[in-house]
Parts: structure tokens; C-alpha cells; sequence
């Protein structure tokens, strides 16, 4: 063997390493492009646009026995519980969020802030760069737009379940630039407002807009929700009004059909798809049923699987027993399934339309509907004391859709709660429930009798017989009107210490 050749190639090699350590460790791989040369063309945007999207699929539920937002908007509520899994106990964190004893390191609340934090992330990115990037001015704005409304999206729902929240409105450029502290819910809010007015400029009209695609009338129903938040009445009912291009539809299961997504009365909705090579199916109609040996039993969904992590988001008695007689909207909104050991048990049925390939469907999640926007307003003007509050509700109330006679009471309090109930079901199960609680500070008084009942009788809330909820559940405070800063968050972040964690927690 000739090692001085071999002594000679060593030698060789390693003045070769050095001369090019620095563009060794300084070049990117041929497969990946760098955000400095990326955010340049409309194709780039565009498809930045389209990422931007994708955590959204995960925030509000992706997977089997996933931690979607429904975990958080209407199982802390006392719209929906969960059936007891006595054969399957590897999901109790979904159950401790129903129970009021869940904790910093619990799945639900690491999904929504951090899919919020990727959604603000890939808003800054585009945020960035888009107004040096030299294509259409039109497109332009309707990309900046929609990035503004994304990030105010985001911030507003975090400050909603965790008060206050780091805001961070540019990329890191560094490690250190990664930490920042909590700032104050009124801080946020003027940052979003400015973002929001600006996007509801930029944007297009629904009409204008690619499906899927939020529009102005986004940007105004979002803006409005948060006036109604703040209760500036008059700011609300100003902004909610702008939101125009959308009608109710007539059938009221027909708003929740896969085949007709993006409807007229749609104003902003999860887009999922059933196509199996696109890894984007909604999976929420096997979690909601109830566990069941063969899912087959129910209408459309296929045989030869089982859904043995199911049984979330259950109806409570409560919530079955809250719709008038007649009411149309019943039989769209709750399933009843005799079988399995089971009698006449409840189930979510919005997003119940069957299977393809199980467990994958097709179901989008309507985040805003123009039902909710004329609710706003009824709520908005009734708190100014306007009269025509009670016309905008029976334009839900007393629509074909919903077989009910118009209410005719003008008082203003009775108006409130009648709202306030109007929400609870023509919005049941779209996450707005235990939002609307807390907001109206009704949370504490509503959910102390709704735990007083699960407790005296724990077999109506479908546990079972001889189960008994775990020690320390279902006791309300004050405390637990906000969740806790993930654990992981206050580990890493350097900004936020164990002291700054929100109160209980």
C-alpha cells in the first residue's frame, strides 16, 4: 500500500476543508431556497400564502383523538362532555380539560399555542418581505391582507384562552431574538385592530376572492368580534355591518355538507379534503361518534375498523334539553344512536356525512358564518338599546330554516339572554361556547350548577356505572377562566419565568 500517496491525499483534503469551511457551513443544500431569495415572485407569495393556511387544519383538529380547538371551545363548556373510556385510558389529558384539572403540560393547550405561533410566524414572513416584492399591486394586497388577518387571527385567539401573550410581529433573526415576554391583552389588541383595519381595506370582496380565500367581510366579522369582546357596542354594530355578500341558507344541515363547501353563508372555514394523497382529511366524525366496535353501524361510514380513542365531544343532557320544541336545527346539529350497550345516546352530528376510507372525511370546520354576524349585531344594538336588536335576531331565530315562531319581547335583559341562547344553538359546537360564558361573565355561575349536576350524577354524564370522576374535577374558580402558558413555553423561553405563569396553574 503506498501510504505516502495516502499521507499526501490527507494533507490535500484537509487544506481543501479549510479553504472551504466557509461555504460549507454558510450553503444552504441545493433543496432548500432561503427566505431571502424566496419571498421575491407572486408564485412565491402565493404559495407562501397557501402555507400560511396549513396549521390551521392542526389548531383546529387533525388526527384521531386529536387536541382540536373543540377541546378547549366547547368540552370546558357546558355544551359537550366525553364518554368514559373504560377499555382505552391513554387519553385522560382531553378528559382534564373537561374536568377543570388539566395543567401547563397538557396536550390541548400546546396545540393551540403553538399552531397560533406558527400561524404568526408565516404571517411575519410574508409581512416582511411583500411590500419590497415587485408584481401586482392588487394581488399585493390581497396577499398582505389576508397575512394581516392571519396574525390577528392567531393573537386574538390566544389573548381569548391565555390573556397575556408574547407579541412578536418579525421573523428572529437569532436565538436570543426567539425570547420574548408577555405582553398586555390591551397592547395586543391595539395591534390587531390596526392590522385588521388595514386588511379589511386591502382585501377583496368575497365575491373577488378565490374559495378558501378569506375576504373583507373576514376582516370586518373578525374586527367585530373583538369590539363585541371590548364591549364598544357602537364599533361593533358599525364594523358588522360592512360585512356584506352573504345569506343564509335555507336548510340548515345543508351549511355543514362537504359537497357544499364555501357556501354563501360562509365567511371563514378550515379547509379540509378526503383526497387521500393530499394528507389533509378531517378526522373530528370518528372522535365525536360515540366508541363504537364497528363505526359501519352508522349511515355511510365504512366497516372493518374500530374508533376505540372516540367518544369526545359529547353532548350533555343540558345542551340536548336547550332547543325548543320544533326546532329544525336538532335534528341537524345532534345524532341519537341505540346500540353497543348503548340507549338513545347523543353525538355530534354537524360533521357526521360518512367516509370514503375511514377514518378520513371530508368535513370543513366553520370558524364564522353570517348567522353569527347578525347575532353580533342584534347583541351590539341591544346594548345601545336600539329596537331593531330584536329584527336582526329573528333573522336567525325565525328563519324558514328553523321552524320557529318570531320572539316579540322587547325588553332589553330578556333580549341579552335570549341572544346569549340563540348563540349556544344556532352556533353549537363551532367553538363558542365557553368564549361566550366567560365574555358575559357567565362562566362561573353557569358551570358551578353544570359540575353540581355532573356530580350528583355522574351515569347521566356517561360515566360508568360504579366510575366516578377523578378527586379535585369539576370545581370551578375564577382561576380557570384562562388556561395555563404551556410548560414547554416557559422552559424554553427565557422572557417568561415559573412567576409569570397565569394564576391556579
Amino acid at each position: 500500500m503506498n501510504y505516502r500517496f495516502i499521507y499526501i491525499l490527507l494533507i490535500v483534503s484537509t487544506f481543501s476543508m479549510y479553504a472551504c469551511k466557509d461555504e460549507f457551513l454558510t450553503n444552504l443544500p441545493e433543496t432548500v431556497v432561503s427566505a431571502e431569495d424566496f419571498y421575491q415572485t407572486e408564485t412565491d407569495f402565493e404559495q407562501a400564502v397557501i402555507g400560511m393556511y396549513v396549521p390551521l387544519r392542526t389548531l383546529f383538529g387533525s388526527g384521531l383523538a386529536d387536541y382540536g380547538a373543540w377541546a378547549m371551545g366547547e368540552m370546558r363548556s357546558d355544551n359537550t362532555i366525553f364518554i368514559y373510556n373504560q377499555g382505552n385510558r391513554g387519553y385522560a389529558d382531553r378528559e382534564y380539560v373537561d374536568q377543570f384539572v388539566d395543567d401547563a403540560n397538557g396536550g390541548a393547550v400546546a396545540n393551540k399555542y403553538e399552531n397560533n405561533y406558527i400561524l404568526v410566524g408565516r404571517a411575519n414572513q410574508i409581512l416582511q418581505a411583500i411590500d419590497e416584492a415587485d408584481f401586482d399591486q392588487t394581488q399585493k394586497d390581497n396577499f398582505k391582507g389576508q397575512a394581516l388577518f392571519m396574525r390577528s387571527f392567531a393573537y386574538f385567539d390566544l389573548i381569548q384562552y391565555f390573556g397575556d401573550v408574547p407579541l412578536v410581529l418579525t421573523p428572529p433573526t437569532s436565538y436570543e431574538e426567539t425570547a420574548s415576554p408577555r405582553v398586555a391583552t390591551e397592547t395586543i389588541y391595539t395591534q390587531i385592530i390596526e392590522d385588521l383595519t388595514l386588511a379589511a381595506e386591502l382585501l377583496p370582496a368575497s365575491a373577488d376572492q378565490d374559495a378558501g380565500f378569506v375576504a373583507n367581510g373576514a376582516a370586518y366579522t373578525l374586527l367585530g368580534n373583538i369590539y363585541l369582546v371590548q364591549e364598544e357596542w357602537a364599533k361593533a354594530e358599525e364594523t358588522l355591518l360592512k360585512v356584506t355578500g352573504y345569506s343564509l341558507l335555507d336548510d340548515y344541515a345543508a351549511i355543514f355538507e362537504p359537497s357544499n363547501k364555501n357556501h354563501a353563508e360562509s365567511i371563514f372555514e378550515i379547509q379540509y379534503t378526503d383526497d387521500p394523497t393530499a394528507s389533509s382529511a378531517s378526522n373530528f366524525a370518528y372522535n365525536f361518534l360515540p366508541i363504537l366496535s364497528d363505526p359501519g353501524v352508522i349511515e355511510g361510514f365504512p366497516s372493518g375498523s374500530t374508533n376505540s380513542y372516540a367518544g369526545w365531544n359529547i353532548p350533555t343532557p343540558e345542551m340536548v334539553a336547550a332547543y325548543d320544541e320544533g326546532d329544525l336545527r336538532l335534528d341537524a346539529s345532534i345524532g341519537f344512536y341505540t346500540g353497543d350497550g348503548y340507549e338513545n345516546i347523543p353525538y355530534v352530528k354537524k360533521y357526521v356525512h360518512g367516509a370514503d376510507i375511514a377514518p378520513n372525511t371530508n368535513d370543513d370546520w366553520p370558524v364564522y358564518r353570517y348567522a353569527e354576524v347578525l347575532l353580533m349585531i342584534a347583541e351590539a344594538k341591544n346594548e345601545q338599546g336600539k329596537g331593531d336588536a330584536l329584527d336582526y335576531l329573528n333573522m336567525v331565530h325565525a328563519h324558514t330554516r328553523t321552524g320557529l315562531e318570531a320572539i316579540t319581547t322587547t325588553d332589553q335583559a330578556e333580549l341579552r339572554e335570549l341572544i346569549l341562547h340563540e348563540r349556544r344553538i344556532e352556533l353549537a359546537f363551532e367553538n363558542k361556547r365557553w368564549l361566550d360564558l366567560v365574555r358575559t361573565d357567565n362562566a362561573v355561575e353557569v358551570m358551578t350548577a353544570h359540575f353540581a349536576n355532573i356530580l350528583a350524577d355522574p351515569v347521566t354524564y356517561y360515566y360508568p356505572e360504579g366510575v366516578d370522576p377523578v378527586s379535585g374535577s369539576y370545581q370551578m374558580s375564577t382561576d380557570r377562566l384562562l388556561f395555563p402558558i404551556p410548560q414547554r413555553e416557559i422552559r424554553v423561553n427565557s422572557e417568561i419565568s415559573q412567576d409569570d405563569q397565569n394564576p391556579g396553574y
